[in-house]
Order: C-alpha cells, then structure tokens, then sequence
C-alpha cells in the first residue's frame, strides 16, 4: 500500500488529506514544534527562490507558468511536502 493509498482509500489508516491531517497536527502539537517546522519550510522556499532569481530573470511569470503546465506534479509535491512536514513536527512531538 502507497503513502497516498493511505490516505485516498476508503480502507486507509487515515481519515482526511495530507493537507487536513497537516493542519490537524499543526492546531494541536507542541507550538515550538510547529514554529521551527514552519520556519524551515519558509527558510527552504527563500534558499529555492533566491537560487531561482540567480537563474531567472522573470521569476514571476515562469513561476506562474510553472504553476499552470506543471500542475500534477505541484500536487504531488505539495501532498509530499504535507506528509514530510507531518513526520518531522510528530517524530520530535512525543
């Protein structure tokens, strides 16, 4: 059974989305635990768009058209990126 599997499938271990499940942890774990996860994620999105701007001239329009023709693949991040995030803030929360 897939990570994803886990959470689409009627029979799955969790009920709701990464995206749910994420907020769901983040509303009720240890406040530090969720500053220092959120502060890493914005910390990593400064590093990516600043490497972007060295290479990028119109960072804004190829970042949109990034968002529009490759939208698949943004949910597939994004759903990782919400299952990654959950592990760091539960593994350190006990």
């Amino acid at each position: 059974m897939t990570i994803q599997e886990l959470f689409n499938d009627d029979d799955g271990m969790f009920m709701g989305t990464p995206k749910s499940k994420f907020f769901d942890i983040v509303f009720n774990a240890n406040r530090n635990l969720v500053e220092e996860e959120l502060e890493a994620l914005i910390e990593r999105m400064c590093a990516l768009e600043l490497i972007a701007e060295q290479h990028e001239e119109n960072l804004e329009q190829k970042l949109q058209e990034v968002l529009f023709t490759n939208s698949e693949e943004i949910e597939a991040k994004k759903f990782d990126t919400f299952v990654n995030s959950m592990g760091n803030i539960l593994t350190q929360n006990e």
